[in-house]
């Protein structure tokens, strides 16, 4: 990793910090850290599953757990039971008190002001500037969250994001998409040795997937690359695809090939942008108009 890059990443965190006021005991003179004030806020008046907490805000359990304790025992916060399961004692939610609500509005309040007073300070245009460069900074962010690791294709995540690709090509293809007339892609293409599926998730949420199935005897060939819209022009399917190639070289592979539809035009130009040249026909898929190749190790 380039060093500068490291040190600008850096020096950005320290100011942010700063300015937000971070470093401070009481963050927003409200007697509590950030963290707690963080929790209280994600908690909000409709209250919220602690599994969900934990994943939205990528805390360890025993940490949560620490800081609703505090919440509890200043009066703020409730935690048992979620009455919609059906009586489950393993889901817990979190729930303002009369008191939590109180402070909850505010911290929303003294969050309003403290964004104004970041901005008061410039001129129209360099809000604008700061507001866009913002929100690009956290486009940016969230897309380094995500999460690309093997998966078993059985698992539910995966089931979820494979049922998400039939739909969304069902709706974009010309004739829709009929899993039974595409060439099959069984379970065990996609278990190592044979092949692996990679699953994209963010904050445990699966956002995307891809697999590919080595041949012994040829290139390997690409599968079922998806991602959801949540995350969309963040270089997910570009990672994804990465990996996969990275997975099949790792394993002998020397080149990659796969087929799509003409109406995937954004598949279409990631291929080309990232090395693929089209080739003719290498099998009789139903639904395919390009067949690509890509050679790996170059």
């Amino acid at each position: 990793m380039n060093s500068a890059l490291v040190a600008a990443v850096r020096r950005f965190n320290r100011t942010v910090t700063q300015r937000v006021g971070a470093l401070d005991d009481e963050y927003m003179a409200q007697g509590r850290p950030l963290g707690q004030a963080r929790v209280l806020w994600e908690i909000g008046p409709a209250g919220a599953e602690v599994a969900a907490l934990r994943a939205r805000l990528g805390l360890d359990s025993g940490y949560l757990s620490r800081l609703l304790r505090a919440l509890e025992n200043d009066g703020l916060v409730t935690v048992g039971p979620t009455d919609q399961a059906g009586g489950d004692g393993r889901v817990r939610t979190a729930a303002l008190t009369d008191a939590g609500r109180i402070q909850w509005a505010e911290l929303d309040r003294r969050s309003d002001e403290l964004a104004a007073s970041i901005l008061e300070p410039l001129t129209a245009h360099r809000r604008d500037r700061l507001v866009a460069a913002m929100a690009e900074v956290e486009r940016l962010l969230v897309g380094s969250m995500v999460v690309v690791e093997p998966c078993p294709p059985a698992d539910p995540r995966a089931r979820a994001c494979l049922r998400a690709y039939a739909r969304e090509v069902g709706r974009r293809f010309d004739d829709g998409f009929d899993p039974a007339l595409s060439n099959p892609v069984y379970d065990e293409a996609l278990v190592p040795p044979a092949g692996v599926l990679l699953l994209a998730t963010l904050n445990t949420e699966p956002v995307g997937c891809g697999a590919v199935k080595l041949h012994r005897d040829g290139p390997a060939e690409i599968k079922r690359v998806w991602v959801a819209d949540t995350v969309r022009r963040l270089g997910v399917g570009r990672r994804l695809l990465g990996e996969l190639e990275r997975y099949a070289a790792e394993r002998g592979a020397t080149a990659v090939r796969l087929d799509t539809n003409r109406n995937l035009t954004e598949a279409i130009a990631l291929y080309r942008s990232t090395g693929y040249r089209e080739i003719p026909p290498y099998n009789t898929e139903r639904y395919a108009h390009h067949w690509f190749e890509k050679p790996l190790g170059q």
